[in-house]
């Protein structure tokens, strides 16, 4: 009797379901990595802080301080649709914003580069942060000026 309760309880635990399973569908590392990165765990080296860029000063390609980024300008969509940049003032006053596309910056050994002078700039249109009729642009932001990245 001993002998066949022991085969029916090996024969029992054979036969009986291992821990629960649950379903789990096949991925591969690619849709592993897409998954994951639909929002990336940190800062990638192709991507800079707004809170870095605005107050940053701008270089023209001679290394010759051209101006500073005054606002970051996002569209409803969420992509950047210009960069602000402050030319021409002292000590904040005098100077006027102009909006470059932000494929125009550079990254530059941590400083931002643009590839026009300070008199191209200063030839632009003017860029109004504010608009009177929408109420947009009433809000600041807070400038931390120098280097990229600090």
């Amino acid at each position: 009797m001993r002998k066949m309760n022991l085969a029916t309880a090996v024969v029992l635990a054979l036969a009986a379901p291992g821990p629960a399973a649950y379903a789990q569908t096949s991925t591969t590392p690619d849709t592993r990595v897409a998954a994951t990165n639909a929002v990336s765990p940190g800062i990638q080296l192709d991507e800079v802080r707004a809170s870095k860029m605005i107050g940053s000063e701008v270089y023209d390609v001679q290394n010759r301080k051209i101006g500073s980024v005054r606002d970051v300008i996002i569209n409803k969509d969420g992509k950047v649709d210009a960069v602000v940049v402050d030319v021409g003032s002292f000590l904040g006053m005098g100077g006027k914003n102009v909006a470059v596309p932000l494929s125009d910056i550079k990254t530059d050994n941590n400083r931002l580069a643009l590839d026009k002078t300070k008199e191209q700039l200063q030839q632009m249109a003017e860029y109004r942060l504010e608009d009177r009729s929408t109420g947009a642009g009433s809000s600041t932001s807070p400038v931390e000026g120098g280097r990229l990245g600090r």
